[in-house]
């Protein structure tokens, strides 16, 4: 029987259990498929999941993890939160206009985003019109025309911002971009600005590509593996499949994490006897419980104790012949380690020992091929960039690069935001790929580098972007000090989403506000030209199909591509030479022209439908970089660190288990032992202690920002908790409200959500909880 939609869940009800030390195994089945059928039959589940990640199948909507090669995937390639992301899109729940009559937006907005995800699939085009407070049904011309119309009626074109969400695939993030371009704008803010742009831009510096040059198959051979700021367990957890491999074969893994998480810890995998019946697998070696924002001292520390093992013995540390050939600025990179490393501001930014450093070295100096992943927890930090150019640096001293078995692995947490990026979604695209789309459309596309998330939100606020739209995310849940962004977006004349569910951002309107519903990639998409299917690229560069299996939630969902390539002709007519209708028709004819602007994607089509897919090429695995000097580039950061103020904490905020982005499935997080609410605060017994505070109690957390703007998250549980002292944690988005926009990465722009200073302030007795 399927569950209907619960009432808001009582945050009266929270039970913590002890955080268990392995993840996965049986219960992740069993939470799974328990979830999945709670949500749609039981055909529907078989028929999903036996084709996830499977050749000519669904590509998983969650995270970006690569697929084994063909003919070594197993017949259920999918985590425990990749069958709930697919089947909770393939939910046979539906928010219909009677849903709308019934439900104000007002009301709406009052929701918790749990609640309004378990309403169901949007079934049509809905409008809020000026001074209304509900929405109602709209034909998809008249949906599209108003917001051709609202273009047209613009000042200029940048005072539109076009968002995407990684959701997206190529194809329809290649038409959204051109479209944008064509009207006349870069405002093509999107997911990456808010989570791996800093890795983008510290890559793009150092080593001239802003991507990962790591395989799996590196992950498989690496003798060692360096995990920061990462929960594979809950994030992407067929990573673990990986890391398990990595064992079998003898490497060895480093956990550099906070927090300590169950799927570093032990792997039960589900799809193997020993994870059934057995201990399964020890992942990591060795965990160093760093404190928030100390894996720049951390890596710097690293390294100066490589360069002194090379001095005890010259010749035998680093690669020289790597160093001399491929690389420029060694020695001043060297002589700036050496002279401003201090083992005391180290130990204090880190909260390690030295011995536990030093052990770490040995771990190196015992490895011939090393790999580096991170993931949010160092993207998210003021001095972000510096600590991923200091991880190039690492990689560079020992020749750990563009080997195999080796490199630098950002892990990407969205299914496509790296394809997106690929396809031209980036305010700031090279002269080279915007000459490339000029030729092949014979336009000219506008050279002024556009707007990103934080800036598009505040040129809302200062009222010059009056139109925005979202292709797929929940652009308000995902955006930093919430408030703010809310009241950005409620300064715009006309709003519009393409959504499958419905969330807070329908919630958060323009003086018009549309809702278009979409197909989701479980879906059939039948169009002129027959049954479509679509491309991503993962993590690791890989490029492959995905093909939809099920019926239409409903018969007036339009796919992504034909709802874009429609809005594009109403808007722009034969201004620029571009075939939307045969875009619409048939997705091959947008890949033939991705072919001719985008390399690495020559014969396109015919690669797409090879079982696998193809990988597109990463000049630094041939030994070429291209940066501006032909060389991978040693860098020299200044030393930072997160130091709060004494009675302060810094926070990070994180995902639950049972959430996937923005959207919670359930009020639990079970790894951590947390059920039954997601207000909590996670914070060391010996920070408790000092702040006179006590497992229990209720909290306000406050944020400590120089704007003098109280920023404050209301009711919340004190949970006694391992993660580092001087730290805590706290679930995202309910805490993105304590982000200041302001506060963000050097270089990338990006939201510093995992480096928030707070206070503290206990609930005043009779005080009412917010849900």
């Amino acid at each position: 029987m399927k569950r209907r939609p619960a009432d808001e869940p009582s945050e009266n009800e929270l039970d913590i259990t002890p955080p268990k030390k392995w993840a996965a195994g049986v219960p992740a089945v069993a939470h799974a498929l328990n979830y999945s059928l709670a949500e749609t039959s039981a055909r529907h589940t078989a028929l999903t999941l036996l084709n996830l990640n499977q050749v000519g199948g669904i590509d998983c909507p969650g995270c970006a993890w690569p697929d084994p090669e063909p003919g070594s995937r197993h017949r259920n390639e999918y985590c425990e939160n990749g069958a709930k992301h697919v089947n909770d899109e393939a939910t046979e729940r539906r928010v219909t206009p009677e849903f709308f009559r019934r439900h104000s937006v007002t009301e709406l907005g009052r929701r918790s985003d749990l609640w309004l995800n378990q309403q169901g699939r949007l079934t049509e085009p809905m409008v809020k019109r000026p001074g209304s407070d509900h929405y109602e049904p709209i034909s998809w011309h008249e949906a599209l025309g108003l917001i051709a119309d609202e273009l047209r009626s613009l000042d200029s074109p940048d005072e539109a911002a076009f968002y995407t969400s990684g959701r997206a695939g190529n194809e329809a993030a290649f038409v959204l971009q051109l479209f944008a371009r064509a009207f006349g704008t870069n405002n093509l803010p999107d997911c990456s600005n808010m989570c791996h742009e800093s890795s983008g831009a510290a890559l793009h510096e150092t080593l001239g590509t802003g991507k990962g040059s790591v395989s799996l198959s590196d992950i498989h051979h690496a003798d060692l593996i360096l995990i920061l700021g990462q929960n594979p367990g809950s994030n992407h957890p067929r990573m673990l499949s990986a890391l398990e491999e990595t064992k079998r074969r003898g490497g060895r893994i480093v956990a550099i994490n906070p927090l300590p998480e169950a799927g570093l810890m032990r792997f039960k995998n589900p799809q193997k006897p020993r994870g059934v019946v057995g201990r399964g697998t020890v992942i990591a070696d060795d965990f160093l419980q760093i404190r928030l924002g100390g894996d720049l001292a951390l890596l710097q520390a690293l390294n100066l104790l490589l360069l002194e093992a090379e001095d005890a013995k010259p010749g035998a540390v680093l690669n020289r012949a790597f160093i001399d050939s491929h690389t420029k600025d060694f020695s001043e990179f060297a002589e700036h380690i050496r002279s401003t490393v201090s083992w005391p501001d180290v130990l204090r930014a880190t909260g390690l020992t030295r011995a536990g450093i030093e052990r770490l070295r040995d771990a190196v100096l015992g490895s011939e091929r090393v790999v580096v992943c991170w993931a949010m927890g160092l993207t998210q930090q003021k001095h972000a960039v510096a600590t991923i150019r200091e991880i190039v640096n690492f990689l560079l001293l020992r020749g750990n690069i563009g080997k195999p078995g080796a490199g630098p692995c950002p892990v990407r947490g969205h299914s496509n935001v790296q394809g997106d990026r690929t396809m031209g979604i980036w305010e700031k695209m090279p002269e080279t790929f915007m000459e490339a789309l000029g030729r092949e459309f014979s336009f000219e596309p506008p050279a002024a580098h556009g707007l990103d998330t934080v800036d598009s939100i505040r040129a809302m606020l200062d009222g010059r972007i009056k139109f925005f739209l979202g292709l797929a995310g929940n652009f308000v849940r995902a955006t930093p000090d919430s408030p703010v962004t809310e009241k950005g977006l409620r300064r715009c004349r006309l709003t519009a989403q393409i959504s499958t569910k419905l969330n807070r951002t329908h919630t958060v309107c323009g003086d018009t506000a549309l809702i278009l519903p979409t197909l989701g990639r479980s879906e059939k998409d039948i169009q002129a030209g027959g049954e479509q299917f679509i491309t991503v690229e993962d993590s690791m560069s890989q490029v492959h199909s995905s093909h939809g299996r099920l019926e239409p939630a409903s018969k007036q969902l339009l796919s992504e591509v034909a709802i874009l390539s429609r809005l594009a002709r109403m808007t722009l007519g034969d201004r620029v030479p571009v075939p939307w209708e045969e875009f619409e028709g048939d997705y091959g004819t947008i890949r033939d022209r991705i072919a001719r602007v985008v390399p690495g994607f020559d014969n396109y089509n015919a690669r797409a439908t090879r079982p696998g897919g193809f990988l597109l090429p990463n000049p630094v695995n041939e030994g070429v970089f291209p940066t501006a000097v032909g060389k991978a580039l040693f860098t020299r950061n200044a030393f930072e660190m997160l130091d709060a103020p004494e009675g302060h904490l810094v926070l990070q905020t994180l995902r639950s288990h049972d959430q996937w982005n923005t959207i919670p499935y359930t009020t639990d997080d079970r790894y951590r032992g947390i059920h039954g609410s997601r207000r909590i605060v996670m914070v060391n017994q010996r920070d408790l202690d000092a702040l006179g505070l006590s497992d229990g109690d209720e909290v306000d957390l406050v944020t400590v920002w120089h704007d003098d703007i109280e920023r404050r998250a209301e009711g919340f549980r004190l949970v006694a908790y391992p993660t580092a002292v001087g730290c805590a944690a706290a679930y995202y988005p309910e805490t993105n409200v304590l982000v200041p926009l302001d506060s963000v990465a050097d270089v990338s722009n990006t939201p510093t959500s995992k480096g928030v200073v707070i206070r503290l302030e206990p609930v005043r007795a009779g005080a009412t909880v917010p849900r």
